[in-house]
C-alpha cells in the first residue's frame, strides 16, 4: 500500500483538518509522518498539527575532524536508511509552511534551544496528561510503530511494544468518538515484541502497514561515557536502595552509573566498601542509611516501576539485582509481602491466602480458576462437589492449617507462581544492545518486562491498592539541572524560559515518593557545570521558576554527598545543600543565605566539606588504586580505536587556540598510532590542511591513553 493513500483514504474520514498525535520516542511511525507532512505541503488547504515528543535524530556528523570520526560511525550505528523525520529541519530553522504546527511536551536535551518555533509550541504538562491534552486539541489520527506475531491459525497480533504509554490512555479517552478517528499502525520485524498490556489485536487499528519497502533498524541510542562525577552521585545514589524495593531510573550516564554502582554492591562487595570508605559515606550518613539506606548485596532483590524501561534494568536482571516479582493482583501480593521467599512455595501459600482471607477455606469454582490462573493449582485440577479432583485422584477443596495438608494437596499443587512481573514501564528507548538482548530473550524470560500505560506507572490513581503494595520502599530517582538551597528543583527550562527537555514524568515521581510509605525521591545533579561565564554553580540562592516546589523536597545528591532535605527546617536545609556544593562557591552561597536571614549569623560550613574539589574528589580514588569506576561499564558502540579517537579529540577540542597553534608547529614525531590515523583517514594526508590535521591528532593521542 503507497503511504500517499494511506494519507488519501484517512483524510476522507477526518477530514482535511488533522491533528495528529504520534508516540514519543522510539514509536513514532516516521515513514507515515512524513507521507502527512510531504502532503500538507503541497496542499495548502489542509491543517496539520503534529502533537509528539522527544523527536529523535542522528546527530550531525559536523566537519574537519568531527566529522572523519563520526560519520563511519553514525552510518554503521543508525544504519543508511533510517527515515529522518521530515518536519525537524523545517522546525529547526523556523520553515515551516502556514498550515503546518508541530507541538512538543518534551525534547532531546537541549536540541530546542533558541530555535523559535519549537520553543513557541512547546506544551508544558505532565506526562500522564498528555493523553487528556491529545484529546482536549481534538486528535483525530494516531500513527504507530508495532511489531506483528502471526499466531498458530495465520492470524497477526500486533504490539505497541516500545510505546502502550499515551496509546492506550488516548484510545480509551477517544473511545466515543472513535468513528471519527483513524488508528496507523507501521510494522518493523525489529521492534521487540511485548506481550501484555502492550499486545493488542488487529482491530485495534484501521490500517496496518507492512511491507518490507519500509522497515528500518529502530532508534538506538549510543553508549555514553560515565565520568568521575557521575559515576561518584551513582555510588552515593546506590547506598539509598533498600533490598526488597522498588526502583525508577532514567536513561543517560547517571543512570548507568547507579546501575554500575548496584552492581558493583551486588557482585563486588569488597571493593564497593572499599569505595565507600574512600567517601566516608557510612561516617557522614549513619542515620539516613540505617532509615532509608543499604550497602550490602541484595537477597530479595529489586522490582522496577519506572516510566522508562532502559538498558540498566538489563543489567541489574544479569546481575541478579531485579529479581523480585510482582503480581497484577492486590490480595496475592499483599500476602507475599507478609511471607520470607522459603513460605512462598505454593502449599504454605494456600495456608496463608486462605488465613488472610484473600480466598475462603473452602474454595469455590472461581477461585479453583484464581489459583490455577496464578500457578498454585494444576491446570487439570476440576472442582466437583466440594472437592479437587484430577484424574483418579480427590480430596476435599478446604484449605486447613493441619499437619498433613501440604501432604495432602501436594498432587493437585501447579508449577508455582505465573505470570509474575520484574518491570512495569511505560516506554522504552536503549541501545542496539538492548533491542538485541529483548529480541533474543525466550517469551517466558521477555514477558517479565511488562508494557503498559503511563497512567498506570506514573500515578497512583489507577489501581492505588495495587501500587501500595507492589511499590514498597520504592526509589524514584531522577535528574535536574539545577537546586535552590531552599530545596526546589529545576530539571526543563532556562531562566529565560528556554525549554531544555520538559517535565516528562519527575513531578509525578517525586509526588509519588512522598505518597508511599516508606519511600524516597532522589534528585541528582553534578555540583558544577561550564556556561557562558565560565564555571558556575548548580546549586544556586534562587532561580526565577522551578519544576519541582520546595515543599516536595527530599534527597538530594551530587558527586560530593547525600543531602536529606525531607521534614527538615529551611535553615537545616540549606546547611545539607552547601555541604554537597563544590567549595569554590560555598562562601557566596552562605553570605546570600544569611543576609536573606534564613541561615544564623554564627553557622559555618563544618571543615570536613570545606574541601569539596575535583581535585580532592580524585585524591581519595587514587588512593584506592585499579579501575574501580570505568569509562564505559557497560560496554561501548565504538570500536576500541575508536574510544582512544575520542578521548584524544575531547582533549584537543578543550585545548585554547594559542596551545593548538603551538602543536601545529612543533614536529609530531613518528605517528605511534597507525590504526588511529587510518581511521581518520589521514595515513595518506593530502594539503596542508590535512597534514595539520594528522599533527594535531598525533600530539592528541600522544596526550591521553584510553
Amino acid at each position: 500500500m503507497k503511504l500517499e493513500t494511506v494519507v488519501e483514504q484517512t483524510i476522507e474520514r477526518v477530514g482535511r483538518q488533522i491533528i495528529l498525535g504520534a508516540p514519543l520516542g522510539l514509536g513514532k511511525a516516521n515513514p507515515i509522518i512524513n507521507a502527512f507532512y510531504q502532503y500538507a505541503r503541497q496542499h495548502s488547504d489542509i491543517e496539520l498539527t503534529i502533537f509528539t515528543a522527544l523527536s529523535l535524530a542522528v546527530p550531525a556528523a559536523g566537519s574537519g575532524l568531527q566529522q572523519r570520526f563520526l560519520q563511519p560511525f553514525l552510518d554503521r550505528h543508525f544504519g543508511e536508511n533510517y527515515p529522518h523525520l521530515a518536519y525537524l529541519d523545517d522546525l529547526n530553522n523556523g520553515s515551516l509552511p502556514a498550515n503546518i504546527r508541530v507541538c512538543e511536551f518534551y525534547m532531546q536535551s537541549g536540541s530546542g534551544l533558541k530555535k523559535p518555533l519549537r520553543q513557541q509550541q512547546y506544551i508544558s504538562s505532565n506526562y500522564t496528561h498528555v493523553a487528556r491534552d491529545m484529546r482536549d486539541i481534538g486528535v483525530n489520527v494516531i500513527c504507530q510503530l508495532v511489531a506483528a506475531r502471526q499466531q498458530p491459525d495465520g492470524s497477526y497480533k500486533y504490539s505497541l511494544s516500545c510505546n502502550p504509554d499515551v496509546t492506550l490512555d488516548l484510545a480509551e479517552l477517544l473511545a466515543d468518538k472513535r468513528e471519527q478517528v483513524a488508528l496507523l499502525a507501521l510494522v518493523n520485524p525489529e521492534l521487540p515484541y511485548m506481550a501484555g498490556d502492550a499486545e493488542i489485536s488487529a482491530e485495534f487499528f484501521d490500517a496496518i502497514i507492512d511491507e518490507p519497502s519500509f522497515y528500518y533498524r529502530p532508534f538506538a541510542v549510543p553508549r555514553n561515557p560515565v565520568n568521575t562525577e557521575e559515576h561518584l552521585i551513582g555510588m552515593y545514589a546506590s547506598t539509598l536502595i533498600r533490598d526488597g524495593g522498588t526502583l525508577q531510573i532514567g536513561i543517560g550516564a547517571l543512570g548507568d552509573a547507579i546501575c554500575h554502582a548496584t552492581v558493583m554492591r551486588q557482585q563486588q562487595q569488597q571493593q564497593y566498601q572499599q569505595l565507600l570508605q574512600a567517601f566516608q559515606v557510612n561516617q557522614r550518613y549513619p542515620d539516613l542509611l540505617a532509615r532509608s539506606g543499604d550497602t550490602q548485596p541484595f537477597s530479595e532483590g529489586l522490582y522496577a516501576a519506572s516510566e522508562m524501561f532502559m538498558d540498566g534494568f538489563i543489567h541489574l536482571y544479569k546481575a541478579d539485582v531485579l529479581k523480585r516479582k510482582v503480581y497484577d493482583d492486590v490480595g496475592l501480593q499483599m500476602v507475599l509481602n507478609l511471607l520470607s521467599p522459603e513460605q512462598q512455595q505454593p502449599a504454605p501459600l494456600l495456608q496463608a491466602l486462605a488465613a488472610e482471607g484473600v480466598i475462603n477455606h473452602a474454595l469455590r469454582p472461581h477461585e479453583v480458576s484464581w489459583l490455577q490462573h496464578w500457578g498454585l493449582l494444576d491446570q487439570q485440577v476440576q472442582w466437583q462437589n466440594h472437592h479437587l479432583c484430577l484424574e483418579q485422584l480427590k480430596t476435599p477443596a478446604n484449605i486447613d492449617q493441619e499437619r498433613d495438608f501440604c501432604h495432602r494437596i501436594e498432587p493437585f499443587i501447579g508449577s508455582g507462581l505465573r505470570h509474575g512481573k520484574l518491570l512495569h514501564a511505560a516506554f522504552f528507548l536503549g541501545s542496539q544492545w538492548f533491542y538485541d538482548t529483548l529480541n533474543q530473550m525466550p517469551d517466558a524470560e521477555r514477558d517479565q518486562f511488562s508494557m503498559t500505560r503511563v497512567s498506570r506507572i506514573n500515578q497512583l490513581y489507577r489501581g492505588e491498592a495495587l501500587d501500595r503494595v507492589q511499590r514498597h520502599r520504592a526509589r524514584f530517582i531522577n535528574t535536574c539541572m539545577k537546586m535552590t538551597l531552599l530545596g526546589a528543583a529545576v530539571s526543563d527550562q532556562l531562566a529565560d524560559g528556554q525549554v531544555v527537555s520538559g517535565v516528562g514524568g519527575q513531578y509525578n515521581f517525586v509526588a509519588m515518593a512522598h505518597a508511599l510509605d516508606d519511600s524516597r525521591s532522589i534528585l541528582m545533579l553534578r555540583s558544577t557545570r561550564y556556561g557562558r561565564k565560565g564555571l558556575q554553580s548548580n546549586i544556586v540562592w534562587e532561580y526565577p521558576h522551578h519544576t519541582i516546589p520546595r515543599h516536595l523536597r527530599d534527597i538530594v545528591i551530587t558527586e560530593y554527598g547525600i543531602a536529606d532535605l525531607r521534614s527538615k527546617t529551611d535553615e537545616h536545609c540549606i546547611q545539607a545543600l552547601l555541604c554537597i556544593c563544590d567549595s569554590r562557591f560555598q562562601q557566596e552561597l552562605l553570605q546570600q543565605a544569611k543576609a536573606a536571614g534564613k541561615l544564623s549569623a554564627d553557622w559555618d560550613i563544618p571543615d570536613r566539606y570545606r574541601h569539596n574539589s575535583p581535585v580532592e574528589m580524585r585524591r581519595r580514588l587514587a588512593s584506592l588504586g585499579g579501575d574501580l569506576l570505568p569509562t564505559w561499564p557497560f560496554g561501548s558502540d565504538l570500536h576500541k580505536v575508536e574510544m582512544q579517537l575520542a578521548k584524544a579529540l575531547k582533549w584537543l577540542v578543550k585545548q585554547p587556540g594559542w596551545r593548538k597553534l603551538w602543536l601545529i608547529v612543533r614536529p609530531a614525531g613518528a605517528n605511534r598510532y597507525p590504526e588511529a590515523i587510518a581511521r581518520m583517514q589521514l595515513d595518506a594526508a593530502i594539503g596542508l590542511r590535512q597534514k595539520i590535521w594528522r599533527r594535531l591528532l598525533l600530539h592528541s593521542l600522544k596526550n591521553t591513553t584510553i
